[in-house]
């Protein structure tokens, strides 16, 4: 059995003070998956196996696809013999792309195939959740609105076309770290300030269904530039090469040039061929993910 992971960028990212109960960061987000995706296959692990196995080149120690498969089995008592999880990666490691989170998702929602019956998307959202942030999301790929600390997942209509040239950071960037930076710098809204967001964004997806270019904002920027000052650098190169918006991916430190419109895909893949022939890492392009239809 197969499943695509598509990756994941932030077309906004609005951040709020953290929760009493679990200390995570209350958000208002509305992510868009990319046509940039991991590959994932399982089969039955080979004879001896014990546990399940993810098989991930280029991505050591534990696995967040290996947690969605223990996560599946412990909430649904599916007893199928050890499987071998083999991920090819495509989207940028470390990179706030949600690569990590979207080969989570995939796992959940190939775990539930081999399962059979009826998929329980509400049991897969709720199971994503104690995952990490950026999986409800990805349960289903496509846009959706985020809230809360990332379980409350709204999906939503494709918006305009547009094109998405991605600049890999030279480094990667611990989500973590770039969180605990944002506090430091106290990066985070006051509760009134997140609710006005939200409600600017969601009167904007009622009007026009997508969001207008002062929207186009990552309360992250900062605490990635603090820690990763080369990051202004890429910024630099997205503006250059005509990017309508430039913008760090989620905590980073990838950098997005995003290109507005129907001829967006055409200008992105131009600017990855001429303005930036050459740069390294290479430059990535990819287009929005239509909606997937409920698992």
């Amino acid at each position: 059995m197969t499943e695509r992971a598509p990756a994941k960028i932030n077309l906004c990212l609005f951040l709020g003070p953290t929760r009493p109960a679990d200390g995570r960061h209350e958000l208002v987000s509305v992510m868009q998956s990319l046509s940039l995706a991991d590959e994932l296959a399982m089969r039955p692990a080979g004879p001896g196996a014990a546990a399940d196995e993810v098989v991930c080149p280029g991505v050591e120690g534990p696995n967040l696809a290996g947690a969605a498969l223990q996560a599946f089995r412990a909430a649904t008592g599916w007893d199928a013999p050890p499987q071998r999880l083999e991920i090819a990666k495509r989207v940028p490691v470390a990179a706030g792309m949600g690569g990590g989170s979207g080969d989570a998702a995939a796992a959940l929602r190939l775990a539930a195939r081999a399962a059979g019956g009826p998929v329980d998307e509400a049991l897969l959202r709720e199971l994503a959740a104690g995952l990490g942030a950026d999986v409800p999301a990805q349960v289903r790929p496509g846009r959706a609105l985020a809230t809360g600390a990332g379980e409350h997942v709204e999906p939503l209509r494709d918006g305009a076309p547009f094109g998405v040239l991605v600049l890999p950071g030279r480094r990667p960037l611990s989500t973590a770290a770039v969180y605990r930076e944002a506090d430091r710098l106290g990066l985070p809204r006051d509760p009134a300030d997140l609710a006005q967001r939200l409600a600017e964004v969601r009167e904007a997806l009622r009007r026009q269904g997508d969001l207008p270019p002062h929207l186009y904002v990552n309360d992250l920027q900062p605490a990635a530039l603090s820690l990763a000052p080369e990051i202004g650098d890429a910024l630099d190169e997205a503006r250059r090469a005509g990017a309508d918006i430039a913008m760090v991916s989620g905590s980073g430190p990838t950098v997005l040039g995003l290109y507005l419109g129907p001829h967006g895909p055409r200008r992105a893949r131009a600017a990855a061929a001429f303005a930036l022939d050459g740069r390294d890492p290479a430059p990535l392009v990819a287009t929005p993910e239509p909606g997937w239809p409920a698992p």
